[in-house]
């Protein structure tokens, strides 16, 4: 009997596939997507927090991708570009009317939620009781909620830092703020985030 040999072919680098693309390989652009979705659906989602929102942007962050892949440069890894893109696709989708006015008529519904729309937004989770399941659903949406009251820049580096978990050096080239004040504004985040869920996390 043949015995099978583990492959060792490594995937192919995501500069590697941005060249094939720019050389007229269309699928290479999908191996990208379909490489880094995921990631800039949950940062959407962790900025937003809203499926439908998140989803919807994150599909104009790859239409944005898509049109302005030509002036990529090189010069810093392709997922910190797509997420300063990403990050800026938020920001201004939270400043848009449409945006804060789905935030008003969502919280009028909220005495009415959606099963439908908790089982998208929500994985079940295995052996636990119904209580537990409540307890970890009100305590994720405090911290969600802790999140989305975050103002400005703190925001930002909290989700880009402590959910995203990206380097300081990462976070400085996608915000544009020095390390220096990615830290400070870190600490700033953390302390605020403390104070409003102070009982919840230690």
């Amino acid at each position: 009997m043949n015995k099978q040999i583990p492959s060792t072919e490594r995937p192919v680098p995501d500069d590697a596939l941005i060249r094939a693309y720019l050389s007229g390989e269309a699928r290479a652009f999908d191996a990208l997507v379909n490489r880094h979705k995921d990631r800039v659906f949950n940062l959407c989602y962790r900025f937003l927090g809203d499926y439908h929102e998140a989803d919807d942007t994150a599909q104009e962050v790859f239409i944005k991708v898509f049109r302005s892949l030509n002036r990529f440069r090189f010069e810093s890894a392709f997922s910190t570009w797509v997420y300063r893109i990403a990050v800026n696709a938020c920001k201004n989708r939270i400043n848009s009317i449409e945006y804060r006015y789905k935030k008003w008529m969502r919280r009028l519904d909220a005495a009415v939620p959606s099963l439908d729309c908790e089982a998208q937004n929500t994985a079940p989770e295995a052996s636990n009781t119904p209580v537990e399941r409540l307890e970890q659903k009100e305590r994720a949406e405090q911290i969600s909620r802790a999140l989305s009251a975050l103002s400005g820049n703190k925001k930002t580096v909290a989700v880009l830092r402590d959910i995203e978990g990206l380097s300081y050096e990462e976070i400085s080239r996608i915000t544009g703020l020095k390390p220096g004040t990615v830290k400070s504004t870190l600490a700033r985040a953390r302390a605020d985030l403390q104070k409003r869920l102070r009982g919840l996390i230690p």
